[in-house]
This record gives C-alpha cells, sequence and structure tokens, in this order.
C-alpha cells in the first residue's frame, strides 16, 4: 500500500524560527549519518523516514559522504522520496553538506569552489532533486580562502540549486567573518550545525553570542552524544549499538568509568523528572532559546517516538539545572 502522511502529522510537533529568518525547522530534525547507508536496511530506513514525517518532523539532514559507503545515504533516501514521498516534497526541508573526503584527487575534499559546486551537483543527482532546501559548508578550510567557500555558496543559490545555505563545525571568529562575507554577497547564512551535548559545549558561550548577534539559526547535532547519553550504555556495551560496530564514530574507548559514573546519575535525575536520559538530553540541548533543532539520529521507530516526546517537558527548574552541572563537573 502507498505511503500516506497521517492528517495530524503537525498537530503536537514545535517548529522554531531558524535565527532572524523566515524559515522555521521542528524542534527535533531527523539526521541520516548513521542507520541509512548501503550497509543498513533499506526498509528500516523507510520506516523511521515515515514515522518521523507522521510525528511533524519535515527535516531530513544528509550529507555528501553520509553512509557507509560515501553518498550511499543520499541515495536511499533518493530512493524513499521518490517512492513515498514525492507528495510531499514541497513540506519537507532537506539538507546536504560538503567538506569532507568524497572522491579521489585534490578536488573531493575540504571548500573549494570547485569541490562544493561539483559535490553539490552529484548530491541532487543521488536524490533526485532539483535543489536542497538547505547546503553546507561541512567545515572550514585553513586552506582555501573563506571568501571562495562562501563566494561558491553564494554561487549555488543564485544557480538555484540550494534555497538557503549554511555552515557546521566553523569556531565563532569564523562563524562572524563567513556571515558578514555572506552578507555582502547578498545570500545570508541561515544556520549553523556544531556538536553539541553535556559532554562536549563548546559552543558555550562564543559561538551561541555570535549566532544570537547575526541572527543565525543553531542545530545541534549528537546531542546523545552518539548515544551515550541514552540507557544503552548504563552496564556494557550491547550488541548492534554504535560502540559496537567497526564503522561507528563511538568508540569502547570513549565509554570510559569516569564517563559511565556520570551517565547513570545523569539517568537517576531523568528518571526524577519523568524523563529517559535520552529525553532529557534532548530537552537539555533545547533549553536555549536560540537553539532551532536538535538533530537526532536513530536505529528504531521507538527511538524517534521517545525523543519527539522529549518535547513534552522543555523546562528545567533551577535545582535540576544545578545538579546537572554538578555531576559534570565531578
Amino acid at each position: 500500500m502507498a505511503y500516506q502522511a497521517v492528517k495530524e502529522r503537525y498537530d503536537h510537533m514545535q517548529y522554531r524560527r531558524t535565527g532572524r529568518w523566515g524559515l522555521k525547522l521542528p524542534a527535533v530534525s531527523l539526521g541520516l549519518w548513521h542507520n541509512f547507508g548501503g550497509v543498513d536496511s533499506l526498509e528500516t530506513a523507510r520506516a523511521l523516514i515515515h514515522r518521523s514525517f507522521d510525528l511533524g518532523i519535515t527535516h531530513f539532514d544528509l550529507a555528501n559522504n553520509y553512509g557507509p559507503p560515501p553518498g550511499s545515504a543520499e541515495e536511499n533516501f533518493g530512493r524513499i522520496l521518490a517512492q513515498d514521498l514525492r507528495p510531499y516534497r514541497d513540506e519537507l526541508i532537506i539538507s546536504s553538506k560538503a567538506g569532507y573526503h568524497m572522491w579521489a584527487g585534490p578536488y573531493g575534499d575540504w571548500g573549494s569552489r570547485k569541490y562544493l559546486i561539483a559535490s553539490l551537483d552529484q548530491s541532487l543527482k543521488r536524490m533526485g532533486l532539483e535543489y536542497v532546501d538547505i547546503f553546507y559548508s561541512h567545515r572550514m578550510d585553513p586552506n582555501t580562502p573563506l571568501d571562495e567557500t562562501m563566494g561558491a555558496l553564494d554561487h549555488l543559490v543564485r544557480q538555484g540549486k540550494a534555497l538557503y545555505v549554511g555552515i557546521s563545525n566553523y569556531s565563532a571568529e569564523k562563524t562572524r567573518e563567513a556571515a558578514q562575507i555572506l552578507h555582502q554577497l547578498g545570500t545570508p547564512c541561515l544556520i549553523h550545525q556544531p556538536r553539541y551535548h553535556m559532554f562536549d559545549r563548546w559552543i558555550e558561550p562564543d559561538l551561541l553570542r555570535v549566532l544570537g548577534e547575526e541572527g543565525i539559526g543553531c542545530i545541534v547535532f549528537s546531542p546523545l552524544a552518539q548515544g551515550l547519553l541514552t540507557d544503552r550504555y548504563l552496564h556494557e556495551i550491547p550488541e548492534g549499538s554504535r560502540a559496537s560496530k567497526a564503522h561507528g564514530f563511538l568508540r569502547p574507548a570513549h565509554i570510559t568509568d569516569e564517563k559511565l559514573a556520570k551517565v547513570r546519575r545523569l539517568h537517576d535525575l531523568a528518571l526524577a523528572r519523568g524523563h529517559s536520559l535520552a529525553q532529557m538530553a534532548v530537552a537539555w540541548v533545547l533549553r536555549h532559546p536560540g537553539m532551532t533543532s536538535a538533530l537526532i539520529g536513530a536505529s528504531s521507530v521507538q527511538q524517534v517516538e521517545a525523543n519527539v516526546a522529549a518535547l513534552n517537558n522543555l523546562s528545567f527548574t533551577d535545582d535540576e539545572l544545578v545538579q546537572i552541572e554538578a555531576i559534570l563537573a565531578g
């Protein structure tokens, strides 16, 4: 039976304005960094995307190198889009990025005009799209002038291949510089995508301050610390978890006894406020007034549902925030 989105999909999701710009994103977005590649089940990916959209998640985030193998997440998303979601294209925000190694030779990496433009052309073909809604420079290239990288983003908007552009993994200083270059070109920097979670708070306070001053939205990736801020690692590394996979980014060496002790204390605090640890971690990153969205990954429909349920309680008491700070500092 052909997929039909539920009519109630917009009834409960929260949508937040992206900085000072007109685009709104769901407070929870779905990232296709893991579990959507050629080594993964296409039907599981399909179920995750269907359920996400039914819950009001309109934003699906990709990059040219997502897989493995690189490019396969975009290919699989393109299949699902063509087969199931084509009638809903104007209800979707689809993003992609380029900046990490993608193909051999000097033109398949970093931030040159050559690489960014060629990469988006390839991404559009893999996904069967005429344009993406957001295209990012995935990382700052220290060996390419920033005005060349930003000029390429501006060019892609003017070509109609991207509606908006953003940056990812840029420092506060380079974010301000990039935003000013794009402003001069007439194509605003819509959004920044940094890593942010309880164990990695590098965006505080400088980057968040710059984003607020420049009117740029913020969508954070890895709010669950690659799964560490869930109940999966309270006792051991379970089979099938990210830390157990050879191609995963969460390695067993990252799961130290010291971190696990903190995770267990955070878990107890989450239960006391009626959340799972994962739900509290999502709510914690969304507590910032300027935060646009938390970008989650998922390997099951139940994980998507649980993370969206975090939106039922985004408020923290002063005592809860003090306890979290004490646990993280301990």
